[in-house]
This record gives C-alpha cells, structure tokens and sequence, in this order.
C-alpha cells in the first residue's frame, strides 16, 4: 500500500520543499561575493535565533562537533568540566571532556527529571576551579527540558561560564543567550533550523571569548578564533575552511521561513504541539516519561507493559511511513519518543495519534479508537 513518509522523530527533522529545492541549484565557490553575500545574510539571521548581538560562527560538522569545539577551546587538559549528566546527551558533555583530558565533575541527574538549580549551586562550591559548566537545555532522550534560565542567573554570578546544548532546543524551546546570560550555546543544523545534519553553531559571548583568549588550547580544524577571525573581517564574512556550500544556501531559506513566523512565534507553535501530543497520549491511557519538565520539541512515553517500544517504532513506520524512535541507553525497549519540532503542524500531529492508536490497537492495547486524536483536537480548539 501506498504510504507518505512523515518524520516525527527528534531529529533528523523534515525539510520544507522551499528549502530542499535550494539544495539542487547549481553548486557555488565558497571564495566568491555571491556566497559571501549569503554567507553575511546567514550569520546576521542566525544572531536573532540565538537571540543574542554576538557572532554565531558555523562548523562544517554535526552538533557534537560544536561540543567538541566549545570543550577544546574553553578549557585545557587538566582543567575541571562541571556537567549536568541527566541524559544520553548530558553525558555526552562529559565523554567529550574525558576524551580530551578534562576532568569532569557530573551533576547526577535521575532520567526524566530536569535538574535543581540548586544542585548547580552546590556544584560550584565544591568546585570552585572548575572551568566550565555544562548544560542541555533539550534532553531528547528522556523528553525533558531543563531549567537553563535559573541556571544561568546562578553561573553568571560567579567565575564559571556556562555552555548549552542548544542542538535540539534551539528555534524549538524558549532561549535568550543575552537576556539570560549565557557564555556559550551550541546547536545544529537538522532540528528547529530544519535543514540536513552537517552544520554545527556555536556563539560566544565576550566573557567566553576572554577565556578562549586566556586558555589559548591548541586546535587547528575547530578553532573558534580563526572561525571567529574569518566571520568578522573587514571583507565580507567568510570561513576559514571550506564551509557546507549547499547546507548554507538550504540555510539561507529556512531562516527567511523562520523570520518570517518570528521567533516567539514558533516558540509558542512548538509548545501547542507538545501539550496536544501529550494530552493525547493520557487519553490513549499510556503513561508520559518526562511529566515535571516536559520538552516541546519530543514527548516520551512509557512503552505499554509487556511490549518493547521498538516493535511499536518499527510498525508505526513499516505500516504507516511515520517515523518515532525508541528509547536510547538503559531506556531501549521502554519507551518510545515522538518528534514534534521543526517542520511540523497540527496535522503532523493529529496523522502520527490517529495511527499510533491503530498500532497499539493491532498490538492487543486496550484503545478506545478516536480518543486521543478527540484529546488533540481540543488542545487545538481551545489554543
């Protein structure tokens, strides 16, 4: 039978026709005023994304890429990396770190809870030296949002600066990098900006920058002040290696289609979609994962007792071109996470419940077909 591919999973998110008919033009010279020009176009709309007057530079690399670069190029060997572990992507903070010879000391958080600020105060305290915190703001493998605002208002009074883990929040969840005072955010390219993995950003405020500075570690392909260097020059911006030509112009596209909406906009647009998606999922009878800090960009939800999440994932896709994944670490097999960020409306939503029900109905789930998608529709009704 004919299907329709739907991507509702937290990443890679669909592409809107606009911005995948980009990618066929006619290839560009990086080195020429025509893509500097978009190049320019690009790093000014970006600064409003991020929400903040500082440079956003661009790493031809996905976003643990940029993560990688935030670790090398704030701290050095030896130094001590505070990390908010409370996911598959905290942590991967704290493997970056180890990797390069960082010390890392971990906020321990319980899956499916979003970290107390005052465990981040408690952290600076035991360690004081410590050169850098770091955050998630979307913690898509547990379906949580933390609280990256009072974070913030913490680190911001002391010497510590906080880097974020924006790839899934940002252009999906609330964030002011400026208004609430954070160092460094870092994101990608296939989430909220909706265009194909492959470009990684990263921007800085001027306290981060100083300790680039200061720290002066050692990188060649991830240097943040040649990047930084190449963006700002006289000349129109620029980079100082071959950047992704074609994900810049896709770029250029989807950031038009994000001025356009606004910002604020779409914040607001991903939090109806996760409160529908999530009144729906009560009303099916399933249980929500993440329930005191829920992300807008995914919900989780527990896999109905005696099934493994992925035979849900796996006919949801087979039977109905939709795609949610799974749970990652110790939740494979436990729960399963549905998308809902980027290129995605209502009817993404009202698709995916409506054909989740008949899933968990051929899978001997007691459903009261219509339920849900009854439950979704009201959210939308009264929105």
């Amino acid at each position: 039978m004919l299907t329709k591919a739907r991507v509702m999973a937290p990443g890679p998110t669909e592409i809107p026709p606009t911005v995948l008919a980009a990618a066929a033009q006619p290839i560009l010279h990086h080195r020429t005023e025509e893509f500097r020009a978009i190049f320019a176009e690009v790093s000014d709309h970006l600064r409003s994304v991020f929400c903040t007057t500082h440079p956003v530079l661009m790493l031809a690399a996905s976003g643990t890429g940029g993560l990688e670069a935030a670790i090398t190029n704030l701290t050095v060997v030896g130094d001590t990396v505070i990390v908010i572990s409370g996911g598959v992507f905290g942590e991967r903070w704290a493997k970056i770190a180890e990797a390069h010879g960082r010390l890392v000391h971990r906020i321990i958080v319980e899956w499916g809870q979003a970290v107390e600020p005052d465990a981040v105060a408690a952290a600076l305290v035991a360690a004081p030296h410590a050169a850098l915190v770091c955050a998630t703001l979307s913690e898509t493998s547990t379906g949580v949002q933390h609280p990256i605002q009072a974070i913030a208002a913490i680190t911001r009074n002391s010497n510590i600066p906080l880097a974020v883990d924006a790839v899934s929040g940002l252009a999906v969840g609330e964030l002011r990098m400026d208004d609430w005072g954070i160092d460094v955010v870092v994101s990608g390219s296939q989430k909220g900006l909706m265009i194909p993995p492959g470009v990684a950003f990263i921007s800085l405020n001027q306290r981060a920058w100083k300790q680039v500075d200061a720290k002066a570690a050692p990188s060649f392909y991830f240097s943040l002040r040649q990047a930084k260097a190449k963006l700002t020059e006289d000349k129109l911006p620029d980079s100082p290696w071959t950047p992704s030509v074609s994900m810049v112009c896709q770029l250029q596209i989807s950031l038009r289609l994000i001025e356009a909406e606004g910002i604020e906009a779409i914040w607001k647009r991903h939090e109806l979609l996760a409160r529908a998606t999530r009144s729906a999922v009560v009303a099916m009878g399933l249980t929500l994962f993440a329930v005191s800090s829920p992300n807008p960009g995914v919900t989780s939800v527990y896999s109905p007792e005696g099934i493994d999440s992925g035979v849900i994932v796996k006919k949801l896709r087979q039977e109905w071109g939709i795609s949610i994944v799974g749970g990652q670490g110790k939740l494979k097999g436990k729960i399963f996470r549905i998308g809902h960020m980027g290129y995605c409306d209502r009817t993404d939503i009202l698709a995916t419940i409506a054909a989740l029900e008949v899933v968990l109905s051929s899978l001997n789930v007691k459903i009261q077909l219509g339920n849900s998608v009854a439950a979704a529709q009201n959210v939308f009704l009264t929105s």
